[in-house]
């Protein structure tokens, strides 16, 4: 698991949340366990179990329920990518093979599902309506994200709102609910439940902006898989919306064909009217405005050292490699 400075005033209730992750992963079905155990073991940063923790400690709330839904918030983060890597056909995450490269789409998504269902194992026992209404949300939103997500491929019309509006629903919303149910958990008023919310949410949408800049920019050892997987997915993210706006009629149209036909023929050439279009810069810009209301959220809150966490992990968002 990838260590950052900003969280390591939660760096070891992360190693005890690791540790509810590996017992709660434990399955008769020799299958699961090999399964979930390869992805849980890719390692990853774990943001979202970490911001979990991040806001219950900024509002002082310690108890044990803030490590079993931090694990939660990981297992459902984790049954997504599963679907996701079946749905993308990727072959690589995380600088190794997909579980469904490894193992066959089918015991992919049957594992996501397992995972998804001990999630709502887990979260019932925590015996709180409110926490259970705020991850039964998140993972209805996050599923009709999805839905619009791959309602998108290969459509060269959609425009900068509608990208925007999937992001918030695929990967901004658990960021959402991570950061609400640190609220949640240590009863804070509404107000001050909803500035973690939107905190969150911002967080969450800078996150993936960037993410869809390394997809074109990034070094492929650091980010893991390989450039150009979203164009050969035809997804129509903000560095493409960009360059067809604000390019030329030739570079638009070159775009345009590109995600309509997905593939990576034409990588070389997008790649060229995305830098000169300045695309990435402009993607970049947006999520820095969206981190910038990531901070002006949690402004209410008291300064600490986990408030100051937060504040960096709403940098990191954004200045991030990988």
């Amino acid at each position: 698991m990838q260590t950052l400075p900003f969280l390591a005033p939660v760096a070891a209730d992360m190693q005890r949340v690791d540790e509810v992750i590996r017992a709660r992963l434990d399955s008769d079905v020799a299958l699961i366990r090999q399964v979930a155990e390869y992805i849980i073991a890719a390692g990853g940063k774990r943001l979202r179990p970490a911001l979990l923790l991040l806001a219950a400690d900024a509002i002082g709330y310690r108890g044990e329920a803030r490590l079993e839904l931090a694990a939660v918030i990981e297992f459902i983060h984790t049954a997504t990518l599963l679907h996701d890597d079946v749905v993308d056909e990727s072959q690589l995450r995380r600088g190794r093979r997909t579980a469904n490269a490894a193992f066959g789409n089918a015991a992919s998504v049957l594992v996501g599902d397992f995972l998804y269902s001990r999630a709502f194992q887990m979260m019932v026992a925590v015996d709180s309506m409110r926490v259970m209404r705020v991850l039964a949300d998140a993972t209805n939103t996050i599923a009709e994200g999805e839905v619009l997500q791959l309602m998108n491929c290969h459509n060269a019309g959609v425009d900068e709102a509608r990208y925007l509006e999937v992001i918030r629903r695929k990967t901004a919303k658990l960021f959402e609910a991570a950061a609400r149910l640190g609220g949640v958990l240590g009863g804070v008023a509404p107000g001050v439940e909803e500035g973690l919310a939107d905190y969150g949410m911002h967080v969450g949408t800078a996150f993936q902006l960037i993410d869809d800049v390394l997809d074109y920019s990034g070094d492929t050892h650091e980010i893991g898989k390989s450039l150009g997987d979203d164009l050969a997915e035809g997804k129509p993210t903000l560095p493409l919306i960009r360059a067809m706006s604000a390019g030329t009629p030739q570079q638009a149209a070159l775009v345009r064909r590109a995600i309509v036909e997905g593939g990576r023929a034409d990588f070389p050439q997008v790649l060229g009217a995305i830098e000169a279009t300045g695309a990435l810069a402009y993607a970049r810009e947006v999520a820095g405005r969206e981190a910038d209301a990531a901070r002006r959220a949690i402004a209410r809150l008291p300064r600490s050292g986990r408030m100051e966490s937060l504040l960096e992990l709403a940098a990191f968002s954004v200045t991030r490699r990988s």
